[in-house]
């Protein structure tokens, strides 16, 4: 069997946006998972969000107020397929991450955060693969806006970065 997912984190709604963009909505109705890494703002987000998701996991970040307290977890594990995950929204530093996370979750296959708004895929020496998807909202200073989708079939995971360039001026 193969599991479609799609990963986001840092919506930041409605302040750095008033929605999400049309292709990620497209996206997150056809995936057979939506992962949220944190910062949400507005729980209106993570109800429209858990409403059109056929499966999802979420945590709160640190501009998550105290209303997503009863709502989501700070850390959240999971499995798809035969894949350990675990979701986070704060790392540290981007220095000694891969040391630093396999240490923490050495029980873990994947690692999804956010925080950063940077799009981050690597592999740890101990095989913890790290995913941030960053920003489909805040792009900072990315050039572009984005989120990952992806497939898992069994232990196999192949990830995306989707990239949606910001409106021309």
């Amino acid at each position: 069997m193969t599991t479609s997912f799609v990963l986001l984190s840092d919506t930041h709604l409605p302040k750095r946006a008033k929605d999400l963009p049309a292709a990620l909505w497209s996206d997150v109705d056809a995936a057979d998972l939506v992962v949220h890494a944190g910062d949400w703002v507005d729980l209106a987000t993570l109800d429209a969000v858990q409403a059109r998701s056929r499966r999802f996991e979420g945590v709160r970040g640190n501009n998550d107020g105290p209303e997503f307290d009863d709502r989501l977890p700070l850390v959240a594990r999971f499995a798809v397929e035969d894949l350990r995950f675990a979701l986070v929204h704060e790392t540290g530093a981007a220095t000694g991450r891969e040391r630093r996370m396999a240490a923490e979750y050495p029980d873990v296959d994947v690692l999804v955060f956010g925080h950063s708004h940077i799009p981050w895929d690597t592999v740890a020496p101990s095989g913890l693969r790290l995913l941030n998807p960053g920003s489909p909202t805040d792009r900072r200073r990315q050039p572009d806006f984005t989120w990952m989708r992806g497939t898992v079939t069994g232990a196999d995971l192949t990830v995306a970065l989707v990239r949606l360039p910001p409106p021309a001026r």
